[in-house]
């Protein structure tokens, strides 16, 4: 009998965050697959378990069929991301996909998501939003993907990574307007967790230090973080 594929959501940074039935997944299950062992290491070393890891990220792909074959065969793997709930935004949807079509069991393991994190604490419009993820890295394609955004009515929730911030709020700005509402979320659920609401401008000057960011916006609205 084949195993199963279990989605597993870990904390988005505050390990006393930890669901009882994340823990137990990850001990229950013969295998995990990680974004990034080093990151899961630590996450098994809170917990007090040992289990075999691979690794499954962007670049290695191709590990995913190694994977499928060895829940075919019985074993069950414990899918698990860098932090929050992998597969959105992420390269655990190929393998969410293939596992379906081969009839593999998916069952998902919740937790907390960052964009909804940073959309509950955002004070932009709830009611309605649209999550668009990471903007593209090539200019000219982020340049049109703004372009599509820009009769959006709903808030909008991006992605983005520390580094690349500065440029991305230029954007945004340059596309829909200094005035235009945002809300910017650092570090969530850690120790140095900052929000900042806003326009554009208060943005920049409010965007200090190191973590990844989530922001939020809609119609005259946005939110940020990762």
């Amino acid at each position: 009998m084949a195993g199963t594929l279990y989605i597993v959501a870990t904390p988005i940074g505050n390990l006393e965050d930890m669901p009882p039935r994340v823990a137990a997944t990850f001990g229950a299950a013969d295998f995990i697959a990680a974004e990034d062992t080093r990151v899961t290491m630590k996450l098994l070393n809170y917990l007090g378990l040992k289990k075999p890891m691979v690794s499954y990220y962007e670049h290695a792909l191709q590990k995913g069929e190694a994977i499928l074959q060895r829940i075919e065969a019985g074993e069950s793997c414990a899918l698990c991301s860098d932090a929050g709930m992998p597969c959105v935004s992420d390269p655990g949807e190929v393998i969410v996909r293939d596992a379906l079509a081969r009839g593999i069991k998916v069952v998902p393991i919740p937790a907390a998501s960052a964009c909804v994190t940073a959309l509950a604490v955002s004070g932009q419009d709830t009611s309605r939003w649209v999550f668009e993820g990471f903007l593209p890295v090539n200019r000219k394609q982020k340049k049109e993907r703004l372009a599509e955004l820009l009769q959006e009515k709903r808030t909008v929730i991006f992605y983005e990574a520390p580094h690349k911030l500065r440029t991305t709020l230029d954007d945004l700005t340059a596309a829909f307007g200094a005035e235009r509402s945002i809300t910017l979320c650092r570090e969530l659920t850690k120790l140095h967790e900052e929000i900042c609401a806003g326009d554009g401008g208060c943005a920049r000057r409010c965007r200090r230090g190191r973590g990844a960011d989530t922001g939020t916006g809609g119609a005259a609205r946005f939110c940020a973080d990762h």
